[in-house]
């Protein structure tokens, strides 16, 4: 905790907006408002257009709270970690209080956006994912169980859902499936890219399942998810949620995302510098699900 501290009252350097930026996590942010849109869009209702945008723009600054506080909480850790080490709290360029205060006003205001403009039960949801991500997954999972990203995996699966909600005020069946398909595929994503850098997070002393459990043991379990997400992923089909643009699409997107983690089982490369099955999947994870949700709501608008 000393070091931890230390890093946090560090004097700091003249912060500018990129900064600021930065501790939002920008990348994040725009799957998050994209797959929040996506949650929208698919819904039964449409929204004003300056309803929704408000509804928009208070997922993002959400999203960029439950960052925020993250890099605020971990601040000790991204300082031992190489692929972290240069963000604003570690580097120095910000004060710990500043970005406490940043982000639970961000936070605070989201929330009342969404509850003043939209709907009550949009705000609860987007409450509860930034309570989720900042207490239970950053504060409560992190540090103490390579379990962190399977059950922390469901702060980043709430947009879809808030997304619907906003538009409908209720909650259905297929943003629940757009839920769980977020949360099967984080497991694999995450740990394709943990196995790459697994030797960092060593370093920065956090539990990830290669650290933990090892290589081997992560790869299968990769697979496993990889079949859960792929039936979840395929379900609103059958279930008649969605036409045949999103069944078919859905079935080969997955089948690929299932092959090419089967391939990561069978290839068993024994260091990140060898993991080129690894990298791929990384990088096809992240089209996957872009795909899955953007077919969805081109399956309910070209219907």
């Amino acid at each position: 905790m000393n070091e931890m501290t230390a890093t946090r009252n560090a004097a700091p350097i003249t912060a500018d907006w990129r900064d600021f930026l930065a501790l939002t996590k920008p990348r994040v942010m725009r799957s998050v408002v994209f797959t929040g849109l996506c949650g929208m869009l698919a819904a039964p209702v449409a929204l004003p257009v300056p309803i929704a945008i408000t509804a928009i723009l208070a997922i993002a600054l959400a999203a960029g709270a439950a960052g925020t506080l993250n890099q605020w909480y971990e601040a000790d850790i991204d300082a031992r970690m190489k692929r972290t080490a240069a963000r604003p709290l570690p580097a120095g360029r910000i004060d710990a209080e500043t970005a406490f205060q940043f982000g639970v006003g961000m936070g605070v205001f989201s929330v009342a956006l969404m509850g003043l403009v939209v709907n009550l039960l949009a705000a609860a949801l987007l409450a509860v994912s930034i309570l989720f991500y900042v207490v239970v997954y950053t504060i409560g999972l992190k540090r103490f169980t390579p379990q962190n990203i399977v059950i922390g995996g469901a702060a980043g699966a709430f947009p879809p859902l808030i997304g619907w909600v906003a538009a409908t005020g209720e909650l259905a069946l297929l943003p629940l499936l757009m839920f769980a398909l977020i949360f099967l595929w984080t497991p694999p994503h995450s740990w394709a890219l943990a196995l790459l850098i697994r030797d960092d997070y060593a370093k920065g002393g956090v539990p990830m399942m290669p650290v933990v459990a090892g290589a081997r043991a992560t790869r299968w379990q990769m697979l496993g998810y990889a079949l859960a997400m792929a039936a979840v992923a395929v379900a609103p089909w059958p279930l008649g949620l969605t036409g045949s643009l999103y069944g078919v699409i859905a079935v080969l997107g997955s089948a690929v995302f299932v092959a090419l983690t089967g391939w990561v089982v069978a290839a068993a490369a024994p260091t990140p510098a060898t993991m080129k099955a690894e990298r791929v999947l990384f990088i096809y994870s992240i089209g996957y699900v872009l795909a899955m949700f953007a077919a969805i709501v081109a399956d309910r608008w070209l219907a």
